[in-house]
């Protein structure tokens, strides 16, 4: 499965701007938290944006298309005067389909982590990056920057650790993804391919053969299997 994730705006767009943060950078830090933490499933994760750098949404649409994405998850911070949580799926999509499946999941799971933040729903809008990808797309907005509650939590790195986790709890079970096998999880090697290992008991070394000779006969007489092996040094 492939997770492409889009921190909105960078660069030349700060994206909304209020009590002192820029979304561009908050959207980022929680983006970075999600890819770092789904590198212990068995999922390809594509962040397009991985620094401050500004792209057109033709650009990031035009990328997660050509690398094939299973998933679009594209992050934001809403403005406006309002407070809490929201998700989007493309207007044009009936509530029965794929992504307005996974949308589900993904926004019951980021509440579950952000429980005492206002649930402003699950809508739908004409956002360029829902309708001109070809895989499900979803997009969050992430509190409102300019309410200065939503501010205070948007400047904690705990919340925002919360915001990540919620995002990637949603996209783990909405794709039903699995975790990396670990080298302690690999099974052990069958005792086909297992390797026997033994322990030579020396008895004695000679300079000269026939000593050697009356040695393996008398350890033979005695009823000990024994040989002679030649080594110079």
């Amino acid at each position: 499965m492939r997770v492409f994730i889009n921190p909105g705006h960078g660069g030349k767009d700060p994206g909304a701007v209020g009590n002192g943060l820029r979304e561009k950078d908050i959207v980022l830090k929680i983006a970075r938290k999600m890819v770092d933490q789904l590198k212990i499933y068995d999922v390809e994760v594509k962040m397009f944006r991985s620094d401050d750098t500004y792209y057109t949404l033709e650009q990031i649409c035009n990328e997660a298309n050509r690398w094939n994405a299973d998933l679009f998850v594209s992050i934001h911070v809403n403005a406006g005067g309002g407070t809490g949580f929201e998700s989007y799926i493309y207007s044009g999509l009936s509530n029965n389909s794929t992504t307005a499946k996974y949308r589900q999941v993904i926004h019951e799971e980021i509440m579950k982590k952000i429980p005492n933040v206002r649930d402003r729903g699950k809508k739908k809008a004409n956002f360029y990056v829902l309708g001109n990808t070809k895989m499900p797309a979803i997009l969050t907005e992430n509190l409102f920057i300019d309410n200065k509650t939503d501010a205070t939590k948007l400047k904690s790195d705990a919340f925002l650790t919360d915001v990540a986790t919620g995002h990637v709890n949603g996209i783990v079970k909405a794709l039903k993804l699995q975790k990396k096998q670990t080298q302690k999880d690999v099974p052990k090697s069958s005792t086909s391919n297992k390797k026997n290992v033994y322990y030579r008991v020396v008895t004695g070394s000679f300079t000269n053969r026939s000593n050697a000779e009356k040695r393996v006969a008398e350890l033979k007489k005695a009823g000990y299997d024994s040989f002679i092996e030649r080594f110079e040094k």
